[in-house]
């Protein structure tokens, strides 16, 4: 089974090697039509701690890293100095 890749916001870099990204999906629902829009947030690891708060990153499901951590950020695809 293939892992899941996610493109999501960094909201918080306040962690040592942790960020939360929040993966972001709209939907329509299935009976009154109207777009629905849902955030889940998810703690990846970031071994180099380059993510910073606004960046846009994507993240890739892995093993369980600690209680909460079981995604990681593969690379940052925009950053907030570029």
């Amino acid at each position: 089974m293939p892992k899941k890749i996610y493109v999501g916001r960094v909201v918080s870099d306040k962690m040592d090697k942790t960020v939360v990204v929040a993966v972001t999906r709209t939907f329509q629902h299935p009976l009154y039509k109207k777009t629905i829009k849902r955030i889940a947030r998810f703690k990846a690891h970031d071994e180099e701690n380059k993510c910073k708060t606004g960046d846009i990153a994507q993240i890739v499901e892995s093993r369980p890293l600690s209680k909460d951590k079981r995604w990681q950020v593969i690379k940052i695809l925009k950053g907030e100095e570029a």
